[in-house]
């Protein structure tokens, strides 16, 4: 299940650079930053799921061995 919440975000990031990308173009500069900012915290927290430690388990791996026991 959250699989499918981190692919939506990464859909909606992807969104969200476009709308940025729009609302620049139409010179509304401060709403295409806000967007480009939500656009990190997104991605940052994609990947916070996502990237192994040092070890080689990401988070999101732990929580998927958790359920099958």
């Amino acid at each position: 299940m959250l699989d499918i919440a981190l692919s939506i975000t990464v859909l909606a990031a992807i969104a969200l650079l476009g709308g940025a990308w729009l609302a620049w173009k139409r010179g509304h500069r401060k709403q295409a930053l806000l967007m480009l900012v939500l656009v990190g915290v997104a991605l940052v927290n994609v990947a916070i799921w996502t990237v192994p430690d040092e070890g080689g388990t990401a988070p999101l791996d732990r929580i998927e061995q958790g359920a099958d026991r």
